[in-house]
């Protein structure tokens, strides 16, 4: 099933601001709240749905990409700063945007002080060639992680009996007061390890190795982090799993460099061709184009292929390619070919006779960018 349009679920319209977003998202999030609505599957589901398209449309970044990329630019698995995705839950949404509901509601399922304990986050990188950074492409890698041991077991914290907090009280010169602190025993868990298997640690994990699928959409760049959720190491005792993220490097290509959003690659042709005019096929990252070489060329011409570069990330459109042309000069020739080069050279019929038209290496560079 298709998700729906972020701007749809909180009803609001793609120019609304960060206020308007907030107060549409807090009225869905009242309206579909856990507490209002117990055993209401759907109601939870649109409550999760809210929660989602606020956590991508109040972050600038990520609503910029939602609006050029749609759902794969911030996809949960591998999107563009990553949404909630299906690794979302209950207290995810409270721990994040519990300042939304203010006062009104409490977190999902109760619990005083305890914390939803969350496993560290993993930092990958996955090296991408330029056509995959222009059309995107799937991965599927193993990653080690630490995973809940099959077999632990846990109970609850005698310290604080399972509430996550320590409560002291200190004789002051105002009289007593009392406060509270998270338990030192086990870190505002609520719960500790009591049976541990072999080769784990003293939380109950032990490491090992996931197969993680992660998609990763057009026009990704080098430097870019992408967040699969729910993917990092296992927290103990039934907390929230960590993140996966993963940087994107750009693998060096042999033939086409990038330039920003432009592409150059060199062409080299014969003297025959330069002189006669030609046509070549060149790799684009869209597949191979043929490109017409005119009769007369010099070396040194660019020709510009609009729209054959990669797709901008901020901004609508894609960047250009430049094809170099470059005259290459024999260094060995037949006796034909060199008794035919000096006839013309002794007749002064192929001689370096420049028109005055000819453009400066400046003036080309100035014609690229008008």
């Amino acid at each position: 099933m298709s998700k729906r349009d972020y701007y749809e679920v909180l009803e609001i319209s793609k120019s609304a601001s960060a206020d308007e977003i907030k107060k549409a998202y807090r009225k869905m999030a009242i309206k579909y709240h856990p507490d209002k609505n117990p055993g209401d599957k759907e109601a939870e589901e649109k409550f999760k749905e809210a929660a989602e398209a606020y956590e991508v449309l109040s972050d600038e970044q990520k609503r910029a990409r939602y609006d050029q990329f749609g759902h794969a630019g911030v996809g949960g698995n591998g999107g563009f700063g990553g949404g909630f995705g299906g690794g979302m839950n209950m207290e995810d949404i409270f721990s994040q945007f519990g300042d939304i509901f203010g006062g009104g509601f409490g977190g999902f399922g109760g619990g005083g002080g305890r914390q939803q304990v969350k496993g560290s986050n993993l930092r990958i990188r996955i090296k991408l060639n330029l056509d995959e950074m222009v059309n995107g492409t799937q991965k599927t890698i193993k990653v080690k992680k630490m995973k809940m041991a099959e077999g632990a077991t846990s109970k609850t914290c005698p310290t604080c009996g399972g509430s996550g907090v320590q409560l002291k009280v200190m004789n002051t010169m105002f009289g007593q007061m009392q406060t509270q602190t998270t338990c030192g025993t086990c870190q505002g868990i609520g719960k500790v390890a009591d049976k541990i298997p072999a080769g784990a640690n003293a939380q109950g994990l032990i490491k090992d190795e996931e197969e993680v699928t992660i998609n990763i959409p057009a026009g990704a760049r080098d430097g870019i982090q992408l967040n699969v959720r729910g993917k990092g190491n296992d927290a103990p005792f039934g907390g929230i799993p960590g993140d996966l993220l993963v940087i994107i490097e750009e693998e060096v290509d042999k033939t086409i460099k990038r330039e920003g959003d432009n592409l150059h690659q060199e062409l080299y042709i014969s003297f025959a061709e330069a002189a006669l005019g030609t046509k070549r096929e060149v790799p684009t990252v869209g597949g191979k184009v043929k490109i017409t070489v005119d009769p007369g060329t010099q070396s040194g011409k660019i020709l510009r292929l609009a729209g054959k570069g990669l797709p901008s990330i901020d901004s609508y459109g894609k960047g250009d390619m430049f094809i170099h042309i470059n005259v290459w000069t024999p260094q060995r020739l037949t006796k034909e070919q060199k008794d035919f080069f000096e006839k013309q050279m002794s007749s002064g019929e192929m001689v370096a006779e420049p028109s005055g038209k000819e453009k400066t290496f400046f003036d080309k560079v100035k014609d690229l960018f008008n």
